[in-house]
């Protein structure tokens, strides 16, 4: 087929201004060259995109139709010139920016196929990607113990990671649900995150004095990345995965030069390692070793968005990872 619209239609989210998203109408887009039109079946939601929803100084009104979906899967439906290695029928997650309608068109390289044993499962590829990347980042090894400050999503999935690696895991966060989650996950000690020298003194005497060799941070707050710093032990490495998005931070550049951290942002922005932390997720719940099924806990249609989001940002007990199904 070739690129641009057709006469058909397809509905789409739009959010025409903080915390008002409504269903329009819209062309349904025709794939390009080297490019597949997938009939999305979903779209998860993630912290990013809560932003998008209730506003920032940065973003414009009204958005693009879809947007900011960036955690789509379905079945392609339409292939574009040029295509190889994907075809009418297939089911594909996709790293996307539209994602949040009936229809998208990507690239064949930002999609990434899902293999039978995973037919009508939801699989929002992205932030599963994240996990997998955020986990290799760590560079996490049988018999450290690791630290997760934070337990949402990405929290919970990088639990399981690491102890399948055979790491002990400190889950430390503020709600019991995900504490309890967290040791559902395979976490050794779940330590209430509600009193900074308490949870200090806790890791402590959990690691006889040494502290941990691995901390990763996944709630992109002031408060979480210095407990962080004080949790790492010397030449222990700290992982920055929480999305630090309100203003900047101030560190303890003393501790963290006199324990000789080494510091890691784990927030990628290269397309192919998205794509390729997509792949490894795949390959690590197909085999059964990661099971992300249990964190998908609400789900809402196109027209409830706003609903969606605002339970995102509530957070009410029992809410982990909402999904647009189509």
């Amino acid at each position: 087929m070739n690129a641009g619209m057709s006469n058909a239609t397809m509905a789409a989210a739009v959010i025409a201004a903080p915390k008002k998203a409504r269903v329009e109408r819209v062309a349904r887009p025709e794939p390009g060259p080297n490019s597949v039109r997938v009939k999305l079946e979903g779209c998860g939601l993630g912290g990013s995109n809560l932003l998008a929803w209730e506003g920032r100084e940065w973003f414009r009104y009204p958005m693009h139709p879809g947007a900011p979906g960036r955690e789509g899967w379905g079945v392609v439906d339409a292939v574009g010139s040029g295509v190889t290695g994907l075809k009418v029928g297939d089911r594909v997650a996709t790293l996307s920016s539209a994602a949040c309608a009936e229809y998208d068109v990507v690239k064949t390289d930002s999609a990434v196929l899902l293999p039978p044993s995973l037919a009508g499962k939801p699989f929002p590829g992205e932030p599963l990607g994240c996990a997998m990347n955020i986990f290799r980042r760590g560079d996490i090894q049988s018999g450290q113990t690791v630290a997760i400050i934070g337990i949402g999503f990405l929290g919970a999935l990088v639990t399981r990671l690491a102890v399948n690696a055979g790491a002990r895991v400190l889950a430390i966060s503020r709600r019991p649900y995900a504490l309890g989650l967290a040791r559902a996950y395979g976490a050794s000690e779940c330590i209430p995150m509600d009193d900074h020298s308490r949870i200090v003194e806790r890791v402590k005497s959990l690691t006889k004095g040494g502290f941990c060799e691995r901390v990763i941070e996944v709630v992109g707050e002031q408060w979480p990345l210095d407990l962080a710093g004080e949790l790492t032990r010397e030449r222990g490495r700290l992982i920055i995965a929480g999305y630090h998005q309100d203003g900047p931070r101030r560190v303890n550049m003393q501790l963290w030069n006199w324990r000789g951290l080494d510091v890691i942002n784990a927030h990628e922005r290269d397309p192919k390692v998205y794509v390729e932390g997509i792949r490894l997720a795949v390959d690590e719940i197909a085999s059964g070793r990661l099971d992300p099924f249990p964190l998908f806990t609400h789900r809402f249609g196109l027209d409830e968005l706003d609903l969606a989001f605002e339970m995102m940002r509530m957070r009410p007990d029992g809410f982990l990872k909402a999904l647009i199904t189509v």
